[in-house]
């Protein structure tokens, strides 16, 4: 059973980049998810898959899965865009070479 480690990313909801720096060390899939007979959830057996170990950097992360000689695959973040902050004030700037779209 191979172990993910990545950086959280962005929610998709909010432009906010809060809880993006914690890294996350999620187990495989080892067994397969079968309906149960009473309810008809989905369940296993395999209860490492539903683990998520939250680490406060990247080589926290690796030296836990080294110290635990826990098979593990690393995804790299795609690099972040910079930001180019906006001001409100510059829709009514004298010197805009925009056209007014309002």
């Amino acid at each position: 059973m191979t172990a993910r480690i990545y950086r959280q990313p962005k929610s998709a909801g909010q432009s906010g980049q809060s809880q993006t720096h914690t890294w996350i060390l999620e187990y495989g899939q080892s067994s397969p998810h079968r309906p149960g007979g009473l309810m008809g959830w989905t369940g296993s057996r395999d209860t490492r898959s539903q683990l998520r170990l939250k680490f406060g950097s990247r080589d926290e992360a690796l030296g836990y899965a080294q110290l635990h000689a826990i098979a593990y695959e690393l995804e790299e973040p795609a690099p972040s865009r910079a930001r180019k902050p906006k001001v409100y004030a510059d829709n009514f700037a004298s010197g805009r070479v925009q056209n007014w779209t309002h």
